[in-house]
C-alpha cells in the first residue's frame, strides 16, 4: 500500500516536472530526482541505491546543462546578448498567458525586447529572438528525451 502512495506521488513530481521544462523558473528536472527521492523516503531504498540516486542527479546536471548550451548558442550564433536569453525567458512565461501561439512568439518577442532595451539595432534585435527562440526549441526534444529516460530507469528500478 506504501508502494502506492509513494508511486503516486512520485508520479505528481514527475508531471510536475516534465512541466517544469516548458515552464522558465520551474525547476524541471529537479523535481523529477525529488520525485524519486521521495519514493524512496516513503517506500523504502531498496531498489534505489547510492549509484542510482547519484547517476539519477548526473542526468538532472546534463538537462540543465542542455538547456543553458542550446539557449546560449542559439542566441550566441545569432549575435544576440545575455539580455536576449532572459528576454526570451520572461517572454516564454508571459507568452503562456497567450496559449498557444505566445509559446512560439513569447521568446522570440522577449529575445527582441530585451536587445532593443540595451540599445541595440533593431536587426540585431530581430536575430536575436531567431537564436534565443531556436536554441529554447532546440533543446525541448533533448531535455525532455533525457527526462523520459530517467523516468524510464526509475520504473524500471521499482518494478
Amino acid at each position: 500500500m506504501l508502494e502506492i502512495i509513494a508511486l503516486i506521488i512520485a508520479s505528481i513530481f514527475f508531471l510536475a516536472g516534465l512541466a517544469g521544462t516548458l515552464l522558465p523558473g520551474m525547476p524541471g528536472p529537479p523535481l523529477i530526482w525529488v520525485g524519486m527521492f521521495v519514493y524512496g523516503l516513503i517506500a523504502g531504498f531498496e531498489n534505489l541505491e547510492a549509484f542510482f540516486l547519484i547517476a539519477q542527479a548526473g542526468l538532472v546536471l546534463l538537462v540543465m546543462g542542455v538547456d543553458y548550451l542550446f539557449s546560449a548558442l542559439g542566441s550566441r550564433v545569432f549575435g544576440g546578448s545575455k539580455a536576449s536569453l532572459w528576454g526570451a525567458a520572461l517572454g516564454l512565461l508571459v507568452g503562456l498567458f497567450f496559449f498557444p501561439y505566445g509559446i512560439f512568439l513569447g521568446p522570440f518577442l522577449g529575445a527582441a525586447v530585451a536587445e532593443l532595451l540595451i540599445k541595440h539595432k533593431s536587426e540585431q534585435a530581430f536575430r536575436s529572438g531567431i537564436g534565443a527562440t531556436l536554441g529554447f526549441w532546440g533543446a525541448l526534444p533533448v531535455k525532455l528525451t533525457i527526462e523520459a529516460v530517467m523516468i524510464a530507469w526509475f520504473i524500471i528500478r521499482i518494478f
